[in-house]
């Protein structure tokens, strides 16, 4: 059984963690088929986002398989952790737009991969939170620098510390997600936001994304100097004098990723 569910359509990859019966908990061989399905989004370059979802209704994801953990040695279980910080990390260094489609429970890891995106749309009410702590671990996966990159210091803290449960509205209020939407309407409102994305330049986007994930992590003048190699990189492009004939022209742009 694949546990890693990957179809394209429309320019868009979607990419479904399929373990329902285990809450689309992560276990070893899910975190490498994921891998292998980031590692290929990374060099299609026909795709433009990614939604990142978990099948059925009840749970995005719970994060780490603890069945599977407790019969772990213990480097089985660094292991474990070291892929799933490896493949969180590889998600977000995606050269494409990232959305996490939040249907249900995202706890722990499945907390981890939302933050891990640029965007994340939730259904209403839907729980959420890093709770490792209650487990005596920690979030291992990029909860404790991605959070409070997110909320700040003193707020992630709090979050982490206490292993607290919110719900998307809490979320939303606290900047983690973008948008709260009734059930029904989540894949439509995340592709919304894809189609929003994609009439633009893709390698502008791309440069963009570069730039803000970049310049992030540094101060002012070393973010600007990260903005003008970004910049650069788009002048020679076809697309950018498609855009100039298209307005010369009065008509939509064309771009082609060139």
């Amino acid at each position: 059984m694949e546990t890693v569910l990957f179809k394209k359509e429309n320019n868009i990859a979607y990419v479904t963690i399929n373990r329902e019966e285990a809450l689309n908990c992560f276990n070893y061989e899910t975190l490498h088929q994921l891998q292998q399905v980031t590692d290929a989004i990374h060099l299609d370059a026909e795709m433009k986002v990614v939604i990142f979802t978990g099948a059925g209704e009840k749970a995005f994801s719970a994060g780490a398989d603890l069945k599977e953990r407790k019969n772990l040695s213990e480097t089985e279980v660094r292991r474990n952790v070291k892929a799933i910080r490896d493949v969180f990390t590889s998600i977000a260094e995606l050269p494409q737009p990232t959305i996490a489609a939040v249907n249900g429970y995202a706890f722990g890891g499945g907390f981890e991969l939302m933050i891990a995106c640029d965007f994340s749309i939730a259904i209403e009410g839907v729980k959420m939170g890093l709770t490792e702590t209650s487990w005596a671990i920690i979030p291992g996966a990029g909860g404790t620098q991605r959070l409070p990159r997110l909320v700040g210091e003193m707020k992630a803290k709090e979050l982490i510390f206490t292993a607290k449960k919110f719900t998307a509205e809490e979320a939303l209020d606290l900047g983690i997600v973008l948008q709260v939407v009734e059930t029904g309407k989540l894949l439509a409102t995340c592709e919304q936001l894809a189609t929003a994305m994609m009439k633009n330049g893709p390698i502008a986007i791309k440069q963009a994304k570069h730039a803000i994930t970049q310049g992030m992590n540094t101060d002012l003048h070393t973010g600007l100097a990260i903005e003008s190699k970004a910049y650069e990189v788009i002048i020679p492009t076809e697309d950018r004098m498609e855009a100039l004939h298209a307005f010369n022209e009065k008509r939509s742009p064309e771009f082609k990723g060139k």
